[in-house]
């Protein structure tokens, strides 16, 4: 969705208004109202999860990677996210179709960062494709992930599927989908709301947009037209909210009171967060650091602070303790081999892997 600057008639203007924030929302976080040790747990996997993408990003810019793409600035709402999901594999658990922003989700689900690094490195010990695709591309037949797809938003024209056949079969699962504000305006969206909401034939599905304002290069005020993007699932009868992503406990809250609707109502659920976008797009803008971002850990940080929960050293060794062995990680893969050329075809036909097709 990026637009070349020269065909734009403002561009400063544009710039501007893209700066412009939301509107204040309404969070739950000033009493602190979830456990410590909850506090804390998601304190270090957002830690962790930062400390991921900056090495991944560091892997990319020396060349030990092709492409980088991540969801830095997103943890607040993806690590809530990855701790309440009903992880495991079939219909009784929950479907996830992710994009490529949701390595947070992942370690808040008990996923390790050694996977990232290799798919980063392309290595063929990569647990998510055998290093044949881009970072960020994951996908665990063990939990219901499916596999995440560079084509944007084609994953909420999947949705519906995997929960046609939770509603038929009964049970608590649920289908959750992501993305970003941008490609909610492909047509794949569209059709989520559509087969999600037929009346009398809803479907359990958790409907996510992580809105960071941009789209690869172009501003939120020149792909939508609705100031709420929650506001789009109004015209299909079903429940919706905006939600304050940067905001860990807020999002936790949320998330909680929307998955237990799906679970019970066995119908939809659109929540739209509203979050940052720390590092650009990708790689493909720099992946340089956006100092005019709020960042949701130094924020998390000084609330847990006030609380007397955490201090700052023990804030700062965290970050230093992930960075540290996220480094050793990469110094590892380093020497690991890449996919052999009789591997092309693994992965592509179900069942039969390794055949080649023009033998």
């Amino acid at each position: 969705m990026a637009r070349d600057a020269k065909k734009m008639s403002a561009p400063a203007k544009s710039a501007k208004a893209a700066a412009k924030p939301f509107k204040a929302l309404v969070t739950h976080s000033e009493e602190l109202p979830l456990h410590k040790k909850l506090l804390l747990s998601m304190h270090d996997t957002m830690v962790k999860a930062r400390c991921l993408e900056e090495r991944l990003i560091a892997m990319y810019k020396t060349g030990h990677g092709y492409f980088w793409i991540g969801g830095p600035g997103e943890e607040a709402f993806n690590v809530p996210l990855g701790l309440l999901i009903k992880k495991g594999m079939g219909p009784a658990f929950d479907y996830l179709h992710f994009h490529y922003r949701q390595s947070a989700t992942l370690l808040a689900m008990g996923e390790e960062p050694l996977g990232a690094i290799r798919q980063m490195k392309n290595t063929a010990t990569d647990p998510y494709s055998g290093g044949r695709n881009f970072a960020g591309h994951f996908s665990k037949k063990e939990w219901n992930i499916t596999p995440v797809s560079s084509p944007i938003e084609v994953q909420y024209a999947m949705a519906p599927g995997t929960a046609l056949v939770q509603k038929r079969f009964g049970g608590d699962g649920i289908s959750i989908v992501t993305g970003g504000d941008a490609g909610t305006a492909e047509g794949d969206f569209a059709s989520c709301l559509v087969w999600s909401s037929r009346p009398g034939q809803e479907l359990p599905v958790l409907i996510l947009v992580t809105n960071n304002r941009w789209g690869i290069s172009t501003p939120y005020e020149q792909t939508q037209g609705v100031e709420r993007i929650s506001d789009r699932g109004v015209a299909f009868g079903m429940k919706t909210k905006t939600i304050d992503g940067n905001d860990p406990i807020s999002a936790y809250l949320e998330l909680k009171e929307a998955m237990e609707y799906v679970r019970t109502e066995r119908k939809p659920y659109l929540v739209e967060a509203r979050v940052s976008r720390l590092y650009g797009h990708s790689s493909a803008s720099g992946a340089n650091f956006a100092t005019n971002e709020a960042d949701c850990i130094t924020v998390f940080e000084a609330k847990l602070e006030k609380a007397g929960m955490l201090t700052r050293e023990q804030a700062k060794a965290v970050r230093d303790r992930y960075t540290e062995e996220l480094a050793d990680l990469a110094r590892a893969v380093k020497e690991e081999a890449f996919p052999d050329g009789s591997t092309i075809w693994d992965h592509v036909f179900h069942g039969e892997p390794g055949r080649d097709p023009f033998a």
